[in-house]
């Protein structure tokens, strides 16, 4: 997401969620970048060292700092490309912070020739750009959808949350992450850090991507693992709370010691929402 009304994910231009390619785990270009194979290396200068009007990189090209992708789209054809790819980008439903509008997904051409010029395209095909960029924006639309069931814990403070920057960081591994592959084994294929603004206060979230080969093609190939991050008290109490609603509402009860109906829990707990590709 990374246009003036809305935001992209993983173009080569403004997005950055996680995108997957047909029958095999996601390329490493997922989350809510503009180009999915960049990261914070992009760019030596410290963040909070960063101008307002953005940064450049080694290939001297502008950068945006709230997503560490260049502000110039490339919607040319890639080197090498045989057939013509679709340009055209689809708006999101995430709120850009600092906007009346939300973030913007890439065009499956942004995506492609992002993959083509990290050298990440071996595996994909001009032909499959059009499903892997619906799935990479489904799989963000599910994570904001995630994100804003954590925000209701906060509804009396911010009614509106909106998405201010994110951050792709696939070869970091959470705690969380860390535990989970020493007791089952898996380990994500993406992370994503996203920075909400909450009535003008920023929380960081920690988004763990994962995919299981074995339910490839179904809602379920892809498990998000979203939750604030414990960088203070009231977001490590947030973690508790939820966790007491998501038992509760397991169970068929309210909680007893907020009297919350489970509503939040039951969403929390809900099943990926991510489409398969078309």
């Amino acid at each position: 997401m990374g246009g003036s009304q809305s935001r992209s994910v993983g173009g080569d231009q403004g997005s950055g969620f996680a995108a997957g390619t047909p029958g095999s785990a996601p390329p490493p270009c997922s989350g809510m970048r503009e180009d999915p194979a960049s990261s914070a290396s992009d760019c030596p200068v410290p963040e909070e060292y960063r101008g307002r009007h953005g940064i450049f990189n080694v290939y001297n090209t502008k950068i945006d700092p709230r997503n560490n992708m260049p502000t110039v789209a490339s919607q040319g054809l890639a080197p090498g490309q045989k057939r013509a790819i679709p340009t055209a980008r689809q708006a999101s439903t995430i709120p850009k912070s600092g906007t009346d509008g939300t973030w913007t997904y890439p065009s499956p051409q942004m995506f492609y020739n992002s993959l083509v010029r990290k050298g990440k395209a071996e595996d994909c095909t001009e032909d499959d750009m059009t499903s892997v960029v619906s799935v990479h924006n489904s799989m963000n639309e599910d994570t904001w959808r995630r994100v804003a069931t954590w925000e209701k814990l906060h509804v009396d403070e911010c009614r509106n949350p909106m998405l201010l920057r994110f951050l792709g960081r696939p070869d970091d591994l959470s705690p969380l992450a860390m535990a989970r592959k020493l007791l089952t084994g898996e380990t994500p294929f993406d992370r994503h850090d996203w920075y909400i603004d909450r009535n003008g206060k920023q929380v960081r979230y920690v988004i763990d991507y994962y995919f299981h080969e074995d339910k490839a093609g179904t809602p379920g190939q892809f498990d998000l693992v979203v939750r604030p991050a414990a960088d203070d008290m009231t977001s490590i109490l947030d973690r508790v709370k939820m966790s007491i609603y998501v038992g509760c509402a397991m169970v068929g009860i309210p909680c007893p010691i907020t009297g919350n109906n489970g509503e939040i829990g039951a969403e929390a707990s809900s099943v990926n929402t991510t489409a398969p590709e078309s």
